[in-house]
């Protein structure tokens, strides 16, 4: 990372919107293979075995959990957080998150969503936009600051009768 460029936190929102482009994109992903292997039985509100088999396990857990690593340790972001600038980095030195990070992190998600996603939320409140799992990781998400955005302008009020 150039150690000139500007950096902002990347916040609760921003994070909320990237982490549903990851979802959808995971869905397009897992949801054809699911119906591939079991079919639309799958979906049965009746079902009540928690795995469907062997396939289920890896195509609903395992295979997400392998792709997000992959893009942490070697992208720096999953697709949804590429598609908003930002990247994750060690959070003392700016540095590309370690495997060991991306492992600590990802676990991390299961102790942020159980008190109610709370760990999530608490992105909002953090001054350094950090969840339960960034803190357990030592990481931050950041991306460049936005000085190119415009500023609001409106025209000049008409006088009356003009």
């Amino acid at each position: 990372m150039p150690a000139d460029e500007e950096l902002e936190y990347v916040g609760f929102w921003a994070r909320t919107g990237a982490s549903l482009i990851d979802t959808v994109l995971l869905l397009c992903v897992t949801m054809p293979l699911i119906v591939w292997v079991y079919g639309w039985a799958y979906f049965d509100p009746e079902r009540t075995d928690m795995l469907a088999g062997p396939a289920d396990g890896l195509i609903s857990w395992v295979l997400p959990a392998a792709a997000v690593l992959v893009f942490w340790i070697y992208k720096q972001a999953t697709p949804g957080k590429m598609a908003i600038g930002s990247r994750i980095v060690d959070a003392r030195t700016g540095a590309p998150v370690t495997v060991t990070q991306s492992l600590v992190r990802y676990l991390g998600y299961y102790v942020s969503l159980v008190p109610l996603g709370l760990g999530f939320m608490w992105v909002g409140f953090d001054a350094r936009k950090q969840g339960w799992h960034d803190k357990m990781a030592g990481t931050v998400v950041v991306r460049p600051k936005h000085h190119d955005i415009s500023p609001v302008t409106f025209d000049p009020p008409k006088p009356p009768g003009a």
